[in-house]
């Protein structure tokens, strides 16, 4: 049985740094947290990577087992949005972020395959918090991306110039939350090799 991995197959994974892509995403649906405050030290986003993973992995296992269809787990994903942006950029104040922090799912995962696969980790895991986990559709559209290589901190500039360059030069208008792709995995990776891609769902005006 080959094992599938999206993030080669799937070109929405892939950006280019120091580029900006306007691209269209397709609907896509995830295993989704949400939560508030700052990811460094909000236990609300530790509690939210502790539930996602388990869950994860078992629908993993049950797509192998169930559907014959084996796949690479898809990388963390954050949304992002506070009520002034400012705060991810010149401001970066973090403890007004709120975020849904995410891992992409195939389509032919289903919501019982989801609900089983939830119960069976919340009964290895009672602590889980198994009434904050959805399975939800995802429709972005249209978007502008680019890869940021280094720490999380450092990704001001460039956020700074794709909400006020890019987009407004391009005579586009932000729409829906901000989107990251944790293309590293930042609990192993040092900071200044970090991979992330950086989304903004736009508009046409």
């Amino acid at each position: 049985m080959d094992k599938i991995d999206f993030k080669k197959r799937l070109a929405d994974y892939r950006a280019k740094e120091h580029l900006f892509d306007l691209i269209t995403i397709p609907k896509r649906q995830y295993l989704m947290v949400d939560g508030h405050g700052d990811p460094n030290t909000s236990k609300e986003f530790k509690d939210a990577i502790t539930a996602l993973y388990p869950v994860a992995y078992k629908l993993k296992f049950a797509s192998k087992t169930e559907v014959g269809k084996d796949y690479v787990v898809m990388p963390l994903e954050g949304l992002w949005t506070a009520d002034d942006m400012s705060s991810f950029t010149t401001a970066r104040d973090k403890s007004k972020w709120d975020f849904t922090l995410m891992i992409m799912q195939p389509d032919w995962i289903t919501q019982d395959m989801f609900e089983v696969a939830l119960q069976k980790a919340a009964d290895k895991d009672p602590t889980l918090s198994k009434d904050k986990l959805r399975l939800e559709t995802l429709n972005e559209g249209l978007v502008v991306q680019t890869l940021h290589i280094g720490s999380f901190d450092s990704e001001a500039p460039t956020l700074d110039k794709l909400h006020k360059h890019y987009i407004p030069d391009n005579r586009l208008t932000m729409a829906k939350r901000h989107h990251e792709i944790y293309l590293s995995d930042f609990r192993k990776v040092s900071p200044e090799k970090l991979r992330t891609i950086l989304r903004q769902p736009v508009v046409k005006i």
